[in-house]
Order: C-alpha cells, then structure tokens, then sequence
C-alpha cells in the first residue's frame, strides 16, 4: 500500500465527512469544488477538506484509490459517494438528505429544502 492510500483511508476512517478538492472549503479552486463545497457549507456540515493541489500524491491517489477520474470526491463514512455531478442530483433529487440521515451526520435541514426550492 502507498503513502497516498495510507493518508487517504486513514482521512477517511478519522472523519465522518471528507471532500477531495481543489482549493479549500474557504477558497474553492475549480467551479466543481466550489459548488459541492457550497452545498456542504450551506446545509451546515462539519466536514473535513482536502486540498489536492497541495500535495500531487493525494491528486492521483484519490483518483486510483476510488478508481473515479475527476476531483472533487466525496466521502461518508468512509465510502465514496460521487463527484460533482452525483452530489447535485443528490441534493436535488433529497438523497443526500437521506444519506447524511443514515449516517448520523449533522445537516441543516431547511437550508437542503432551500437549496431544492431555489432550483425546483
């Protein structure tokens, strides 16, 4: 096993919400991290950021480690739960909603009806 996948199990066994980025949850990178990072923000999830411009090993590694080619990823319990696209149809469609439910994790839920309500 790698370093990279070392770091990457152990960021994801120790935190119950990680996003693989570009940028930080405070200074989103690309569009695509902004917006999943915006959504977290704005349903008031405490997750753990990744940069992965930072640091070259975590780039690829995610990418090999969840076999997924695009940054950002998102993580719940230590599963691999999409990228970009798949979490915006995720909190459209509610499913994130119930995700986080089943997971026990922590999340605004009127800001998620908001969100729904703004794009409906």
């Amino acid at each position: 096993m790698s370093d990279a996948t070392t770091r990457i199990k152990d960021t994801i066994t120790a935190n119950d919400v990680v996003l693989f980025m570009k940028g930080t949850k405070e200074m989103p990178q690309c569009g695509f991290s902004s917006r999943v990072a915006g959504v977290l923000n704005y349903m008031g999830v405490t997750y753990s950021d990744v940069n992965v411009l930072a640091d070259e090993e975590i780039r690829q590694g995610i990418k090999d480690f969840s076999d997924w080619p695009t940054i950002p990823q998102l993580y719940v319990k230590g599963e691999f739960v999409g990228g970009c696209d798949i979490i915006t149809e995720m909190t459209l469609s509610g499913e994130l909603d119930t995700l986080f439910e089943e997971n026990g994790v922590t999340y605004d839920k009127d800001a998620a009806d908001k969100i729904r309500e703004a794009n409906g």
